[in-house]
């Protein structure tokens, strides 16, 4: 190789680092979660635990409008608030490389800042197609079945789309809060967002102030679009938000990428060296 050749400049363009960048990010995260097998045990076992116990002991006892059996109503929902928590586990993990130094060090190197959240988002986002994985074949040993087609794809990918959406959300409150701990204390957050919704109760059986905050929730409309899709409709209130529960379930999403995604990257761009 000549002397010309070493001192050729690098042709690769910006866009190209960008996606190195990011995938070395991707590598990073999913090769703790090889080293570390107790980690990925707990949140893949977890899903399955909230399956088994939601369908078989509450079950029997809850009430499906219109008639029907309760875990096609549940199951969806199930599937939805898994999504939903992931921005806890997302959250935890940005704190712990902030309080560690990792990002910090990641600051230090020429790459680009939206390359490093980025990484982040597309490693909890295989993590989630993981999660759903399992949750769904754990669904159908207990009996649930979906539609075939086209309609099952649309549902999983709505559900992606939901987790896309809050992992933006996990990762400006990881590089807000000062600690796992208080990642961990976001849990307090999750649980009402999830209970007060039509996960596990169809918002027309709750009181009518109540249904109304159930039905707007994001999550609401997301559980019941895939609801639909799967297969499994229930007869939904005469609310607009529940009438387009499709529509919703795209909607929310987006708004919430549109809000959190530029204020994560900004956060991590503001942090202190």
């Amino acid at each position: 190789m000549s002397t010309l050749d070493l001192a050729a400049p690098d042709r690769r363009g910006r866009l190209y680092w960008l996606l190195s960048d990011c995938w070395n990010i991707v590598r990073r995260g999913l090769t703790h979660y090889r080293r570390q097998p107790v980690n990925i045990a707990w949140q893949l076992g977890f899903p399955i635990l909230s399956v088994l116990l939601y369908g078989y002991v509450f079950g029997s006892a809850m009430t499906v409008p219109g008639g029907g059996d309760y875990k096609d109503f549940l199951m969806p929902g199930m599937f939805a608030m898994t999504m939903a928590f992931g921005f806890i586990n997302t959250a935890t993990l940005v704190v712990y490389d902030s309080t560690k130094g990792v990002i910090d060090r990641f600051r230090s190197m020429p790459m680009a800042a939206s390359a490093v959240v980025a990484g982040r988002g597309l490693t909890d986002l295989l993590v989630a197609c993981a999660e759903l994985a399992i949750m769904m074949l754990t669904a159908l040993a207990m009996g649930w079945r979906p539609d075939g087609g086209w309609e099952f794809l649309a549902a999983f990918g709505l559900l992606l789309w939901l987790r896309f959406a809050l992992i933006w959300v996990g990762v400006w409150l990881g590089l807000l809060v000062p600690n796992p701990e208080a990642a961990g204390g976001l849990f307090a957050v999750a649980f009402p967002l999830t209970m007060i919704s039509s996960i596990f109760v169809a918002p027309q059986l709750m009181p009518d102030w109540l249904g109304w905050v159930a039905a707007w929730n994001p999550l609401s409309s997301t559980a019941a679009a895939t609801r639909d899709l799967f297969g499994t409709p229930v007869g939904g209130g005469e609310s607009w938000v529940e009438q387009h529960a499709l529509l919703m379930a795209g909607v929310w999403p987006l708004a919430l990428t549109v809000i959190f995604l530029p204020l994560a990257v900004r956060r991590f761009r503001r942090l202190s060296r």
